[in-house]
């Protein structure tokens, strides 16, 4: 039985091989497309458990995709980049994917991001949890964040963060911690990455009024979810 079902996006023929080789021989089930229009294609018709998306396709490019993917499922996305600029990789990030690999790459690399991935989503719809807060409610199994009774839309690494800080209020993260444990592997980035994401998380929750708590910076380390004094303490519940 297959580990699950990636579709490869780009106009490489020589990259799709490569890449489906090594993914194939590590039991996934594999798709390509030599187009962004083919991809959005057969990502609708097939949803697949992954995506991977060469930001130039000819029809539609990658971040084309990526933002059509997005407004309608939290299928996890790799961007492919021949470029290691920030621009790309904070373009990719704003529109939701969740990681991005920068050409040449090596394979084994791409299908370790795959199977760290793929790991943190099956852990996560194993998990039957909800954490609340005053105004806040997350449910983990159902990857749905409420604010003051209003759904908002997150993307799946900017839902994982949250999770992640939350589930232990009042702790310090650092920047390596957090692409360590929310990413699933040694990252290859920096903590701008975090930043970008933390920023976002920010902009999203920022209308709950009043709250008594935040995703607060701390000086010298990094972030944590913070609770304010005397203010009612989040609970979390895990269902079996």
């Amino acid at each position: 039985m297959a580990k699950g079902q990636v579709l490869i996006a780009d106009d490489d023929p020589n990259v799709l091989e490569l890449l489906s080789l090594y993914l194939v021989k590590e039991g996934y089930e594999v798709l390509t497309a030599l187009n962004g229009a083919e991809a959005l294609r057969q990502t609708r018709e097939a949803k697949p458990d992954l995506l991977i998306l060469d930001v130039m396709m000819p029809k539609l490019d990658g971040w084309e995709v990526c933002r059509a993917v997005r407004e309608e499922s939290f299928v996890p996305i790799i961007m492919l980049t021949a470029k290691g600029e920030d621009y790309d990789r904070i373009l990719g990030l704003e529109l939701g994917a969740d990681d991005y690999v920068v050409k040449p790459f090596n394979p084994v690399e791409v299908v370790a991001r795959v199977k760290a991935i793929l790991r943190r989503v099956s852990r996560a719809e194993d998990k039957a949890k909800v954490i609340d807060f005053p105004g806040l409610h997350i449910d983990v199994a159902r990857h749905e964040v409420l604010l003051d009774g209003q759904l908002v839309a997150l993307t799946p690494k900017e839902f994982d963060l949250l999770v992640f800080l939350a589930e232990k209020p009042g702790w310090a993260y650092t920047r390596e911690q957090i692409l360590s444990q929310v990413w699933g592997y040694d990252f290859v980035g920096d903590g701008r990455t975090v930043d970008a994401h933390i920023k976002r998380l920010r902009q999203k929750l920022a209308s709950a009024e009043p709250k008594s708590w935040s995703i607060a910076t701390v000086w010298g380390v990094g972030y944590k979810f913070d609770e304010q004094q005397g203010a009612e303490g989040g609970v979390t519940k895990t269902q079996h």
